[in-house]
C-alpha cells in the first residue's frame, strides 16, 4: 500500500454524497456477514469504516437521522403542538425551493408534529395522494398544495 492510500479506502470526507450513501448502505448490508464469517481484523476494519461513514453522513445531513435532531422536542420527548399536524408537515415540504425533501427529514417532521406513522403513510396513498415518492425524496403533489390552500 502506498503512503497516500488510506487503509479503509478514500477518506470519508472526500466522498461525494452519493458515494457516501452507497458505501454506507453497502457497509450495513455486509455487516451481518462480516460479523458471522469475517476474521477479528476484518470485523474491526469494517466497524471502523462503517462508523466513519455514519459520522460523516450525520455531519453532512444532521436532520436525516434521529441522532441529528436539534432539540429534545424533535427527538420525540415533546410534540410541537400545532392545529393541523399534517398541514405543518406539508407546509414544510412545500416551502422548500422545489417542493421536495429527503424522506428521513419528512419522518422527523412527522415525529416533531405528532403525525403517527399510519397517518403519514396515508399521505402517499389514495386517489389523490398529498405526497409522492421520488427515490429518497418526498415531493408535494398538486393535491398536497390544494390541501394547503
Amino acid at each position: 500500500m502506498s503512503n497516500d492510500q488510506h487503509p479503509l479506502g478514500r477518506p470519508v470526507s472526500e466522498l461525494s454524497d452519493e458515494e457516501l450513501e452507497t458505501q454506507g448502505k453497502n457497509a450495513h448490508d455486509t455487516r451481518n456477514w462480516v460479523f458471522l464469517h469475517g476474521t477479528a481484523e476484518q470485523f474491526a476494519t469494517h466497524t471502523e469504516r462503517m462508523l466513519a461513514l455514519e459520522q460523516e453522513y450525520l455531519r453532512r445531513h444532521p436532520k436525516r437521522t434521529w441522532q441529528g435532531v436539534e432539540s429534545s422536542s424533535d427527538a420525540g420527548e415533546e410534540v410541537e403542538q400545532v392545529p393541523d399536524p399534517v398541514r405543518a408537515v406539508l407546509r414544510a415540504v412545500a416551502d422548500t425551493a422545489d417542493g421536495r425533501m429527503n424522506r428521513l427529514e419528512v419522518h422527523q417532521l412527522a415525529r416533531r408534529f405528532g403525525v403517527p406513522r399510519p397517518l403519514l403513510a396515508g399521505l402517499y396513498t389514495g386517489d389523490d395522494p398529498l405526497l409522492a415518492t421520488d427515490r429518497q425524496d418526498r415531493v408535494i403533489t398538486d393535491a398536497g398544495r390544494a390541501y394547503l390552500r
